[in-house]
Parts: structure tokens; C-alpha cells; sequence
């Protein structure tokens, strides 16, 4: 965990935290997180919840990578851990944990010219990244990292050539697919951030291999000195603490077969990775560069949704939401992801006219977008999915129980402003006076309006048979 403070649109590291969890290892083959790992997890999260339980909500940012992208019982951990931690986790892709690990390490290294190549070896994932100045170009995640390959190569805590032999092989067949796009990508610099790499670097420095640098001998050197050592146990390297031993090994050949493949001839170590990384992605966010604005712009483009129609849709539903927000007690965020679901309703019309709510909720369960978490993707999906046509509160399910009120008066507000837009164009019948209740909404329209828009006054009326399955009530009049 990092605490900084913002000042003059600088950040000042305040506080620095860190535990050894280790998430990754209580993970077995079906994908079930262990007891014993999320109590790990849970207590840890205890005690860093004690630095910032007086934190203003939506000051923090907590994200989980690779274990809890892959774990199937993530769901309840999540809930648990959010609550012991006072503010909310979510879950971020391999790719937008590149890049965020790009802009941590962008913006703590001095500007050069040229590209960067960046990387990071976590517990269950490897991030590979290209990019330019503070700009990621090319990202990917690959499925190793240095606690899920010590665990399969090196869990008997033995170390001879044949288990660091295997470890290679499998660490180079995971790299063979970027292998040929990252060798020929014409990188001026490699620079590797996090816990291996920073680990490998101290080793480094305290053999006295090398001043400053990782270069591809000396991590031979060290894997060496680590054969001839034969088992952990007897392990006794400069520079290794003894909680990143276990999983060093794994690391180790990870490194080794990345430089090996993309033929890297020295390493710097970057300071700053994932956490620097999003502490950056929160100050673009208030200096109005939020990524998610792009991302969403991009979007628009290119599955040629009418951003004009969008803005006129999002407008509407903010108007909606500025007279429940008080009753339902809405939040910014919940704010935002109105606003962004009205941004790509129309997403799906991309594929197809009939039931284009489905096909837009998939594609914004799977794509990738840049600045989104998951749970903000989902909350994007079941907003659009159920944006017209019947609606179901099954259709909520992949959210959290206690988000589920809150998502359906969201869709609320977004079928309103879609239907009153219906005729795509600015001009909508004129509302006088909102009424909301908990599960009612009551609009008075000036006088005579839904005689002049009988399609709108058409479409109430059949919106209010929608809602009133779901246990909501519309009321319209003029």
C-alpha cells in the first residue's frame, strides 16, 4: 500500500506498506481460494484498513490482479475483504494491470527518447509492455508469474538443473506467441519494476555483479549459485529477504527466459509499478485526463455509435438521477457509470438491430477497456442489457446482492431517458416536477406535452407495464 498526498498536481509518497500475502499460492486446480489464503489476506487487509479508515470514500484505490481474476470463489473474498479494508476492491484485467504498471514505472524513470520496454513479474501474472513518453503501445499479460511457477517447479524447495530446466521450457513457450512482435519492436531501454525484479536487482548489487543494472550473466550467476545450493534451505543470497525466497526461484526463470527470448541485454530497475501506477491514473482522473474518457470516446468511434445522441441520452439521465440522488441515495460513482452506459447503449447495434441490448452487454463484458475494472464493466453490462425491452432482475446476478436495488433504479433512469429520446432528436416532452419515492417515480409533464409526443406518451405507457414487473411503479401525467 501507498499513501500520498496531492499537491500542486504532484504527488508526495507519505506512507509506504507491504505484506507478503501471497494470494496466488492458496489457489489449487479448480480455481478455489483456500481458507487459510483468505484469512492470510483478510488480516492483512485488517490492519492496512487501520491506516486509512478515515479516508474519505473514493480517495482509495484497492485492485486485485491475477489470482482474483482466475479464482472462482472471488466473489464473497471480495465482499469480506472490502468490508475489514472500509473502502471497495475491484478487480482489474492483465491488460489494464500493464498499464498501469507502465504509467508507474513512466513517471518515476527520467524522460528519454524512443520506446520503453517495461516489465513485471508478479505472484500469477507477467506483464509485458511497449510504450512511449507516458503512453502504453503494446500490452500483454501472460499466465506465469513467481509464485504459481515456484509452486510447479519448485514446491519440494528443491533447486538442481532439472527442475530450473523444465521451468524454462515452460516459461518460454508461454513467451513464444510475443516472442517475434517484442523482439522487433525497436526498443531503446528494458526497465523491470515490482518485487522479483527489484529483488534480482538487490542480489545483483550485493554479489557485485553488476552497479546498477540486471544483465542476462549475472542472472545466470545467481541461478548457478542457487543450483550448487541445491535446496532453499540451504539458500543464502546478499540481498534476499527471507519472505521472497520461496517464490524467488520462480521469478528467477521467468526473468531468465524473457531476456533469453527477447534478447535483452540489460535491465534497470524502476521504483514505481502497479500501485505508483494508479495513484497517477487517480491524478489524471482529477486534472480531467481520466483514461476511461478516452477509452469510452474510442469506443464510440470505433463501433460508430452516435456520440451526439449519446451526450443528449446522458444528459437526460443526469437530469433523472439529480432528482433521485437525495431518496435513493446515489453516489458519484454511481453518477459515472449512468453516464457511461448511456455513452454506449447503443454499442450493440454494432452486430445487430434485433436485441441489440444483448449483444452490447456482451461486448462490454469481454472487451478490453482501458481505465475499467471489471465490476465497473459488469455494472456497464447489466445497465445496458436491460436498458429496453422486458427486464429481469436475474439479469443483475454477476453483481454484488446489496448493489442489485441500486442497479435496477440505475436502469430505471436509463430506459427513461433512452425512451423520451426515442425520436433522436434534442427536443423531448417538457418534465415540470420529478416525484421519487423508494420504488416509485413520478414524472408531471407541462400541460399538454404527451398530447404533442404521442410516441413518447405510447412508450410510457408501456414502460410502465415493464417496471411494474420488477416491483417498480411509473407514474406520468400532464
Amino acid at each position: 500500500m501507498v499513501v500520498a498526498r496531492i499537491e500542486d498536481g504532484h504527488i508526495h509518497i507519505l506512507d509506504k506498506l507491504k505484506e507478503m500475502v501471497r494470494l496466488g499460492a492458496g489457489l489449487d486446480k479448480k480455481g478455489i481460494l483456500s481458507e487459510e489464503a483468505r484469512t492470510r489476506a483478510l488480516f492483512c487487509l485488517e490492519r492496512f484498513g487501520e491506516r486509512v479508515n478515515d479516508f474519505p470514500q473514493g480517495s482509495v484505490a484497492a485492485v486485485g490482479t491475477n489470482t482474483l481474476r482466475q479464482a472462482k470463489n472471488s466473489r464473497l473474498f471480495l465482499q469480506n475483504a472490502s468490508e475489514v479494508l472500509g473502502h471497495p476492491i475491484s478487480v482489474i484485467g492483465g491488460k489494464e494491470e500493464a498499464r498501469l504498471v507502465y504509467l508507474g514505472v513512466s513517471h518515476s524513470l527520467a524522460a528519454e527518447d524512443g520506446k520503453r520496454f517495461v516489465m513485471d513479474i508478479g505472484g500469477g501474472s507477467t506483464e509485458l509492455i511497449i510504450g512511449e513518453d507516458f503512453e502504453p503501445l503494446h500490452l500483454r499479460s501472460l499466465d506465469m508469474g513467481c509464485v504459481s511457477m515456484s509452486r510447479e517447479f519448485f514446491g519440494n524447495g528443491k533447486l538442481n538443473k532439472k527442475y530450473w530446466k523444465k521451468a524454462g521450457i515452460a516459461a518460454h513457450l508461454e513467451l513464444c506467441p510475443v516472442r517475434r512482435y517484442f523482439q522487433k519492436a525497436d526498443w531503446s531501454s528494458a526497465t523491470g519494476a515490482s518485487g522479483t525484479i527489484k529483488a534480482v536487482g538487490r542480489v545483483v548489487n550485493g554479489l557485485g555483479l553488476e552497479s546498477y543494472n540486471i544483465t542476462l550473466d549475472s542472472l545466470y550467476e545467481i541461478r548457478d549459485i542457487m543450483i550448487k545450493a541445491e535446496h532453499l534451505h540451504n539458500l543464502d543470497l546478499p540481498g534476499l529477504k527471507s519472505d521472497r525466497q520461496p517464490v524467488f526461484a520462480g521469478g528467477l526463470a521467468v526473468l531468465i527466459a524473457t531476456f533469453e527470448a527477447l534478447k535483452i541485454k540489460t535491465m534497470q530497475v524502476s521504483e514505481g509499478a502497479l500501485r505508483e501506477g494508479l495513484l497517477y491514473e487517480r491524478l489524471g482522473r482529477i486534472q480531467s485526463e481520466d483514461t476511461r474518457l478516452k477509452t469510452v470516446s474510442s469506443v464510440q468511434r470505433r463501433f460508430q455509435i452516435s456520440q451526439k445522441h449519446a451526450r443528449r441520452v446522458s444528459k437526460t439521465a443526469h437530469r433523472l438521477l439529480t432528482a433521485c440522488e437525495k431518496t435513493w441515495n446515489l453516489r458519484l460513482e454511481d453518477a459515472e457509470l449512468l453516464h457511461w452506459a448511456s455513452s454506449l447503449h447503443e454499442i450493440g447495434l454494432a452486430v445487430s438491430l434485433s436485441g441489440y441490448q444483448k449483444h452490447g452487454a456482451y461486448l462490454l463484458d469481454n472487451a478490453d477497456l482501458p481505465g475499467f475494472s471489471f465490476e465497473e464493466q459488469d455494472w456497464m453490462s447489466a445497465l445496458v442489457r436491460c436498458h429496453r425491452k422486458k427486464i429481469s432482475k436475474k439479469l443483475f446476478k454477476d453483481l454484488p446482492e446489496k448493489n442489485q436495488q441500486t442497479a435496477l433504479r440505475l436502469v430505471v433512469l436509463l430506459r427513461l431517458a433512452t425512451l423520451l429520446h426515442r425520436s433522436r432528436k434534442e427536443e423531448t416532452a417538457i418534465i415540470e416536477k420529478i416525484a421519487v419515492n423508494e420504488n416509485s417515480l413520478t414524472l408531471q409533464f407541462a400541460k399538454d406535452e404527451l398530447m404533442k409526443h404521442p410516441l413518447q406518451l405510447a412508450s410510457l405507457e408501456q414502460e410502465a407495464h415493464y417496471l411494474k414487473d420488477v416491483d417498480f411503479e411509473l407514474k406520468f401525467s400532464s
